[in-house]
């Protein structure tokens, strides 16, 4: 999860230099507020853009780092560091190079269309007179390199319906998912120099373009200009432009290392990293404390010897550690009832204490510093305990910033990347500002927690300016009040993770949080053709102030201003048609631009060509149910901000399906009934596992932990989005394979082991024959741990993961989350799992009886309710 280093640093780099004899003007670079336009005059209308509960314009995160299962791109045999050997998949599971499909067993390109062909009624006049139009040559075709699956952009069909009424019908939809932070597998082309950007749209010149060769011109294929190129695309033949990576890549990342800044000296990584303040809760009990001294002992360990940190203890007071001390752990502390005053702040700044330090100087400080920690000695219940989180968090962003915020002149050294603040809380924010009363029954509890919540927001805004992410991992049995501290990390960047106490899950997230990419100053813009409209974006950003704009004549590009980059978000986007479509395929190009660690600035260009067709049996073809399913539940949990909408949203599920089998569905002879279209066969599962899951269904418990869940969902990547919506079965086989199964019960054998990835919760389930026979249970238990720990291993959040036998009380959070398929005749067992046919009579019979009859409706009941007949 490392960031690209610079190049001097080991990249890669084509340095193609510009020409500057050229007397084609390249676009301003100045940042000036184009043109004030109508929302009529705009391709994109302003969609609905959803960064939830925070209140700026209402929008909504895959990292592809890792495919679905979580196994290394390379091999689909994961190896595994630790015995009883490596577990080894065996078909059909999914491949490593692909995130979502199970078959087939490489990554399938898409089948592009040629590019559309120029209008010929009015050529343009060029100044030789000597170039025509029908020497503008195309550089990709249907045979040449096309977008694969594997990137950063996951289309929910890989083909566009001409007809808009078919196309834009609201229950199945078009969309995409964007990972801008994720890692691309091979590597992306590097370059290092400027763009070539269209002077009227600020699109990129891309491997979909067509070149004048006799003068290098190239026109855009979003707006069909024609742009100089500065005589670099001046070549005898279409095959010598192919040595230029942005003519022959759709994924390209533009690197520029010089920085424009006056006064401001880059600082390498190895020099100064960005600082991590640890922001601890002083009011734990005994049992949470020692648990949390584990963690915080193992966490200083995992740290690399450039990497600085800071610790601040807060309760009543503010406790920030002083490295300078050796012998003992010393502190300052500041009164946690109001913010810190500017005379205090700078007193304690400008003191002779080290409050951020290098792992190298101060790893035994901070280890006496965490023993010396002691439980909460008053007899007060934990949530009436005084926590003041919100000036904990105020001091520690003073830290960070430290004297440089002072300095009007001279040289500022700034550390590379995103400084980051981890809040470890074991309970609500009781004192001081942001804070709320420690009873719900107080009189003035409302108008305090929207007081409260403000602040919050106001505070993670603050940190976001000075690039400071804060995360808050939460952990043990006391309430923290999720609605005030979630505005407070959501709006800062950061995550709000609940564990169930301070143990492993707590420890490997801690490790995890502080260890992400960091990297800031994200700016995403979307272009598309003509044709095409996005409605709405769900991610981790905001709309884009105009200022942020580039100057170009007619720059309708969506442009996302986001709150960080990691390979852990995505954006999930959705899209209509906005009249018939008369092309043979539309154009997409996504930009985001960044300044990574090493303060040079990024920007990944990524352009994606789809054809259109006429069938409709060809684009139900092409849809990617999982990328479909994911759209579809990011849009529905949007809308499901409490119990009430989870209730309405389970309801909307129902309607989905009945109107796509409506609208794309067969009629059955001689009946009234759709059939769902046996193209989207698997959609109509992830749905169904969606209605009954952690996310809509009834497993969660507490709205504090659906709460948590749903806005990790929303953001999240990817892949663990699919896993989020539906989980993954693997059961264990002798020799220590493993076998991928559909997630239905019928999987619980008693002479087996089964792992189920739910995303945020890995089970392991060992069945009551296989728990009989010691060794075999251990060696089984063994290998299904390691399988858990490699296919989460770039995880964040880290999963809990949980064992448990065959019968069990636990055991009931494994069978929630499966398909009820026991309920099924036998013919439709064995149509949707297999599996079974190896089973003998005996066997099937014993399976049979294991399960407990109860009310939740099989896939095909839930189906069949809704007066459809399932595909």
């Amino acid at each position: 999860m490392a960031n690209p280093p610079q190049p001097s640093l080991g990249y890669s780099v084509t340095a193609i230099p510009s020409n500057p004899d050229s007397s084609t003007p390249q676009p301003e670079k100045n940042y000036v507020p184009p043109p004030t336009m109508l929302p009529g005059a705009s391709r994109f209308p302003p969609p609905k853009l959803h960064q939830d509960q925070i209140p700026s314009p209402s929008f909504q995160n895959p990292r592809l780092l890792s495919p679905a299962n979580g196994v290394k791109t390379g091999s689909p045999v994961p190896h595994l560091s630790t015995p009883p050997g490596p577990p080894v998949f065996t078909s059909p599971v999914r491949p490593a190079a692909v995130p979502f499909r199970t078959s087939p067993a490489t990554p399938q390109p898409v089948a592009f269309s040629s590019g559309s062909t120029l209008p010929t009624s009015s050529p343009p006049h060029f100044s030789n007179g000597s170039i025509e139009l029908q020497h503008q040559v195309p550089l990709a075709t249907n045979d040449s390199t096309p977008f694969e699956e594997s990137s950063c952009a996951l289309f929910s069909a890989r083909k566009v319906l001409k007809q808009k009424k078919l196309a834009n019908v609201p229950s199945l939809g078009f969309g995409a998912l964007f990972s801008p932070g994720g890692e691309i597998s091979p590597g992306p082309q590097i370059i290092q120099r400027d763009p070539h950007r269209c002077h009227n749209c600020g699109a990129y010149a891309n491997l979909y373009c067509k070149i004048l060769l006799g003068s290098g011109q190239w026109q855009c294929v979003i707006c069909q200009k024609l742009n100089g190129s500065e005589g670099e695309y001046v070549a005898p033949s279409k095959e010598d432009l192919r040595n230029l990576p942005e003519l022959s890549s759709p994924i390209i990342d533009y690197i520029q290392i010089g920085n424009k800044r006056p006064g401001f000296i880059p600082v390498s990584d190895s020099r100064m990293s960005a600082p991590t303040v640890l922001v601890i809760d002083e009011c734990l009990d005994e049992t949470h404390l020692q648990h949390l001294q584990s963690s915080l002992h193992a966490f200083v360990d995992s740290l690399p010897p450039t990497a600085r940190i800071g610790i601040i203890l807060y309760g009543r007071t503010v406790s920030v550690y002083d490295f300078s001390e050796e012998l003992m752990a010393s502190a300052d502390v500041l009164p946690g009832d109001k913010s810190p005053t500017r005379e205090s702040l700078k007193a304690l700044i400008y003191g002779t204490g080290v409050y951020l330090s290098p792992m190298h100087a101060s790893k035994e400080v901070a280890h006496k510093i965490f023993s010396s920690l002691r439980p909460f000695g008053l007899n007060i219940a934990e949530s009436s305990r005084d926590r003041c989180l919100g000036t904990a968090v105020e001091v520690a962003l003073a830290i960070i910033q430290g004297p440089s915020a002072e300095m009007s002149r001279g040289i500022i050294k700034r550390a590379g990347g995103n400084s980051r603040i981890i809040a470890c809380a074991g309970g609500p924010n009781t004192y001081g500002p942001g804070s709320v009363p420690h009873s719900f029954s107080h009189p003035n509890y409302p108008h305090m927690e929207k007081t409260a919540l403000k602040w919050m927001e106001n505070l993670g805004r603050e940190a976001h300016r000075h690039n400071t992410v804060v995360d808050i991992l939460c952990a043990g049995t006391c309430p923290v009040r999720i609605p005030v501290l979630q505005p407070l990390a959501k709006a800062s960047g950061g995550v709000l993770v609940l564990h169930d106490d301070f143990g492993e899950a707590f420890g490997v997230n801690l490790q995890r949080a502080a260890s992400r990419a960091s990297r800031f100053h994200g700016l995403l813009e979307i272009r598309c053709s003509d044709d095409i409209l996005i409605t709405q974006v769900v991610g981790p950003g905001e709309e884009a102030h105009v200022d942020t704009h580039e100057t170009f004549k007619n720059n309708n590009a969506l442009c996302i201003q986001m709150l960080s980059v990691e390979e852990t978000q995505s954006f999930a986007l959705s899209m209509e048609t906005k009249e018939d479509i008369k092309s043979d395929c539309v154009f997409f190009q996504f930009a985001v631009r960044y300044a990574n660690v090493y303060q040079a600035d990024i920007s990944r260009v990524v352009t994606v060509r789809l054809p259109t067709v006429d069938s409709v049996s060809a684009y139900l073809e092409s849809v990617q149910d999982e990328v479909a399913a994911i759209l579809m539940a990011k849009r529905t949990l949007l809308r499901a901000k409490n119990h009430s909408d989870v209730m309405d949203m389970r309801g909307t599920i129902d309607e989905r399906i009945k109107d796509i089998a409506l609208k794309f569905g067969s009629l059955v002879p001689k009946s009234k009934l759709h059939q769902f279209p046996k193209e989207l066969s698997a959609l109509s599962e992830l749905l169904f596992h969606l209605r009954r899951g952690p996310l809509l269904g009834s497993i969660v418990g507490h709205e504090d932990e659906r709460s948590v869940l749903r806005n990790l969902f929303l953001n999240a990547s990817s892949d663990l989005s699919l896993r989020m919506v539906a989980p993954r079965c693997l059961m264990h086989r002798e020799g220590g394979t493993f076998e991928e199964l559909p997630a239905y019960d019928l999987a619980m054998q008693s002479d087996t082991a089964v792992v189920l990835d739910h995303g945020t919760d890995v089970f392991i389930w060992l069945g009551a024959e296989l728990a009989a026979d010691e060794g075999r249970s251990a060696a089984a238990l063994a290998a299904c741990r390691t399988l858990a720990e490699e296919i989460t291993e770039l995880r964040f959040p880290a999963p809990r993961i949980l064992a448990f036998k065959e019968g069990s009380s636990q055991a009931r959070y494994f069978v929630s989350r499966l398909i009820p398929a026991h309920k099924d005749p036998p013919y439709e067992q064995e149509a949707r799992f297999p599996q079974l046919r190896s089973l003998t009579i005996e066997q099937r019979m014993k399976l049979k009886t294991s399960f407990i009859h109860f009310d939740d409706p099989s896939f095909c009941e839930w189906m069949r309710s809704l007066k459809v007949v399932p595909p």
